[in-house]
């Protein structure tokens, strides 16, 4: 049985350490693995985080951004077809947490209906947009529809 008194790591989960600068024969003596010369080898040398060689770097080479960016208050709406509310049962009433329940948006989406595709059914529609082809062809049919704030 398994107890905090006899845990233990998975076989080759924990390796042993390189040890440096323990004689020739251990494979890790003398220069100990940083090679002959240059600024690496020196203890305390090496570049900075993103220096490359003297080169104009990366973050110098790309534009500053400029301007206002709208990412952040960008309403992103999750779109429906008609097509796809054809295949539902007449007179269902069509919300967003029904569109959730089925897989066809995601949870807390704003929801906009288009009017690819035929319907012949009457259902009763609730999401935030309507495109105006899929407003005709809802009420045509018989349904009725009521956009969310």
């Amino acid at each position: 049985m398994i107890s905090l008194s006899n845990l233990k790591p998975s076989y080759g989960a924990i390796k042993e350490p390189k040890r440096l600068g323990r004689g020739r024969s251990s494979g890790h003596g003398r220069t100990c693995g940083r090679g002959q010369a240059g600024q690496n080898s020196r203890s305390g040398g090496g570049v900075r985080p993103g220096f490359e060689g003297g080169q104009v770097p990366l973050y110098r080479r790309l534009p500053k951004w400029k301007g206002f960016k709208n990412t952040l208050f960008k309403k992103t709406y999750e779109v429906i077809n008609i097509s796809r509310l054809a295949e539902l049962e007449p007179d269902t009433v069509v919300t967003p947490e029904f569109l959730e329940d089925k897989g066809w948006a995601k949870k807390g989406a704003l929801i906009k209906i288009l009017g690819d595709g035929e319907i012949s059914i009457p259902l009763k529609v609730k999401a935030h947009k309507f495109s105006s082809s899929a407003k005709e062809k809802i009420e045509k049919c018989g349904g009725s529809i009521e956009v969310l704030s």
